[in-house]
């Protein structure tokens, strides 16, 4: 099946998105709105980031010293902000390679994100058995 219809006029860009909105062919509509859920996705796993952050910070006042628990905080709301960016910044990728034919871009994200959020729960885990 082919993702690109053919002939399709383009539509002006939307406010806010870049000059590569009106680059090669407009993708089936099915592959947009995939490609919207996954940016979705990865929105929502950055608000659970932050969730965490505000409530290791605001709820949990005897898991650990203050500094630890902030230092977690801090790194939870860093994640949750650069994953935002970088949410965007993947949607927008996807979406140029998919009205260009190119290959879906990868993203070193998903490795590091695996692991942070190991190194958290294993942080949060010592910081457990240690209360």
């Amino acid at each position: 099946m082919d993702n690109h219809t053919d002939n399709q006029p383009h539509a002006a860009a939307p406010k806010g998105v870049g000059r590569w909105w009106q680059r090669g062919q407009t993708p089936d509509y099915r592959f947009s709105l995939a490609n919207e859920r996954t940016f979705l996705a990865w929105i929502r796993t950055a608000l659970a980031c932050l969730a965490g952050a505000v409530g290791i910070d605001q709820f949990a006042p005897s898991l650990g010293p203050q500094q630890v628990r902030t230092g977690l905080a801090v790194l939870l709301s860093v994640m949750a902000a650069t994953l935002g960016i970088m949410a965007y910044r993947r949607w927008a990728a996807s979406e140029l390679a998919m009205r260009t034919g190119a290959s879906l871009p990868q993203t070193p994200l998903l490795m590091m994100m695996a692991l942070f959020v190991a190194g958290i729960a294993l942080a949060l885990a010592f910081l457990i058995l240690m209360s």
